[in-house]
């Protein structure tokens, strides 16, 4: 692989690589992974004239310890380089996983149950399944580096016990799923279950959260098709009868009855005082009652972390409530 200058266009890079006489056009994250190969921040790079960046890689090039790459290239109208990654590296593209989900999930927008999610109306508080698909309440996702899918089966949800106020306490299934096929992250799906999505696509009332991940590595493919893939089906197909019984069960388990019961309970799994206070408040408001159930705690953390701009936070809370309800089990 070659950079080079020009002197008739100083502010024009070029990368040659084997095989090609032609420059070859790094996108934006091929660039960053290829600042990485020869150890140069690319937000530095980026900084600087043409041809003293082409210096700086040039050199991390040739004093670069490793003798090979594998590189991703795609010739439509320019040739471009998609990724520079290891050769260990198993590539899973990204229509793989949209065909594997394409195959249960149909086109998303109501040819099978599975469908792009409705909304929860912010003003009555009513969720409703039936909203037009567009740029704005989409959730399929594509970019040049990785792509996302969030579907749910809203229109067939789950009883899982009554409201405070007598209602049924409804649930339906959801999943989602993502992939870079450049080396961005790695191929994963995630299944549970959820009371609603609102506009801005937060997910309220997450239970039941299951994971899988596969690094790209020699054998990816192999694993996506082994793993991924069934389980995402059988989520689809299974009874929801363990997860109503584990509903029912958090619901049964009285931890605390007292306030002084209730705050360290909540102490000693790591909350503040000040989250603390506002998880008991956050139960009062949507159940009506002061906290007393392994359930109503777990329904208190979700919604303090719905709270939470910064998705991190908000994930980490979700994480130590679905930790909680694990304990029933």
């Amino acid at each position: 692989m070659r950079v080079e200058a020009r002197s008739d266009n100083p502010e024009r890079l070029s990368l040659v690589v084997p095989g090609d006489d032609r420059p070859i056009a790094p996108t934006n994250w091929s660039f960053g992974q290829l600042a990485s190969l020869v150890g140069a921040p690319a937000s530095y790079l980026r900084t600087l004239p043409a041809a003293l960046a082409g210096i700086n890689m040039q050199h991390g090039l040739l004093s670069h310890r490793g003798e090979q790459v594998k590189l991703l290239q795609t010739d439509d109208g320019r040739t471009e380089l998609r990724a520079i990654t290891g050769c260990e590296y198993g590539r899973i593209w990204d229509h793989e996983l949209v065909s594997a989900v394409m195959r249960i999930a149909g086109n998303g927008v109501g040819d099978t149950r599975w469908k792009v999610p409705g909304v929860l109306d912010w003003g009555s508080m009513v969720y409703n399944p039936h909203v037009d698909v567009s740029m704005e309440t989409t959730t399929l996702y594509a970019s040049d580096r990785d792509v996302f899918l969030f579907l749910v089966d809203d229109t067939h949800p789950i009883e899982a016990g009554k409201l405070p106020n007598g209602e049924p306490d409804l649930y339906f299934r959801g999943f989602y799923c993502w992939n870079s096929e450049v080396g961005s992250k790695s191929l994963g799906i995630a299944t549970f279950y959820l009371r609603a999505v609102c506009m801005n696509r937060n997910l309220w009332g997450v239970e039941n959260f299951e994971e899988i991940n596969i690094r790209h590595s020699k054998f990816a493919a192999n694993r996506f098709a082994h793993e991924a893939a069934p389980a995402l089906e059988h989520f689809a197909d299974s009874s929801p009868q363990s997860f109503i019984h584990g509903i029912k069960q958090a619901r049964e388990r009285i931890v605390a009855r007292k306030d002084d019961d209730r705050e360290d309970f909540l102490r000693k799994r790591g909350f503040s005082k000040a989250e603390t206070s506002k998880i008991i408040t956050a139960v009062l408001v949507e159940e009506g009652h002061p906290p007393e159930s392994l359930y109503d705690f777990v329904q208190g953390i979700t919604a303090h972390a719905r709270t939470k701009t910064n998705q991190d936070t908000r994930l980490e809370l979700e994480g130590k409530a679905r930790k909680l309800l694990e304990k029933v089990n």
